[in-house]
């Protein structure tokens, strides 16, 4: 994409609108959160022309909550490295605090904007951030877009993108829900596995519960193999006889 058609204004509701509907279309896929997210900044970034668009996820680790820089269409190294902000911090702590759209003319004149020598670096200008909200759930991360040249981000266009951001945190969300729905499905079929193999040891080697479990344990760490592949071994070996 040239300079030119990066630095142009927003262009017509009917990018957005295609937009929205390759992001409606992922909410269904089985595809994981990481391509859900390029996908939405690929996407964002192509409709609206600006020269960075980058997508940052609340995630909470320790009892913490942090917001973490997740996906950019950006190929530069300085921008892709990872960033982690407080929930307070920054033009990204800005939006998750107040929940609203922020717009910035020049983010090298903004105190708030903690990397303005890699602004510099990478010529942007002028930004407009919105929250990714989901119903019921609160903001979940935010949007950033990031102009070459200086803009005027007018009405029209902060309520476009914060439409995407809309369709895309949902999108995030239903793709969370279902891997943590994925995980949990293995897990029970993971335990379920375990104990009918734990039946057959305690049946063929005389074993009681604990035995039988401490043994696989035993064979899991010493093989480096997960406790499912040493329970779907025992039942293998089990029918083999």
């Amino acid at each position: 994409m040239s300079k030119k058609t990066k630095n142009r204004a927003l262009e017509s509701p009917d990018k957005y609108i295609k937009a929205l509907m390759d992001i409606s279309q992922a909410i269904t896929s089985e595809q994981y959160i990481e391509d859900i997210l390029k996908l939405i900044v690929m996407v964002t970034a192509n409709v609206t022309g600006v020269e960075i668009c980058s997508l940052w996820l609340i995630e909470e680790k320790n009892n913490k909550k942090r917001i973490h820089l997740k996906a950019t269409q950006a190929i530069d190294q300085e921008y892709v490295k990872d960033r982690t902000l407080t929930l307070d911090e920054g033009v990204v702590g800005h939006v998750v605090s107040t929940q609203k759209p922020l717009i910035i003319k020049n983010i090298l004149f903004e105190p708030r904007f903690k990397e303005r020598e890699m602004a510099k670096k990478l010529g942007l200008v002028s930004m407009l951030g919105v929250p990714l909200q989901v119903r019921d759930e609160g903001v979940i991360g935010v949007l950033n877009c990031f102009t070459a040249k200086e803009h005027e981000f007018s009405e029209t266009e902060v309520n476009l993108v914060t439409a995407v951001a809309n369709q895309a945190a949902v999108a995030i969300y239903n793709t969370k829900l279902m891997v943590n729905a994925k995980v949990i499905q293995e897990e029970l079929e993971t335990r379920k596995l375990v104990e009918r193999a734990k039946e057959v040891l305690m049946r063929v080697r005389n074993m009681d519960g604990s035995q039988a479990f401490r043994w696989m344990q035993k064979r899991s760490m010493d093989s480096r193999k997960s406790m499912r592949e040493i329970a779907e071994a025992v039942l293998l070996s089990e029918d083999l006889y």
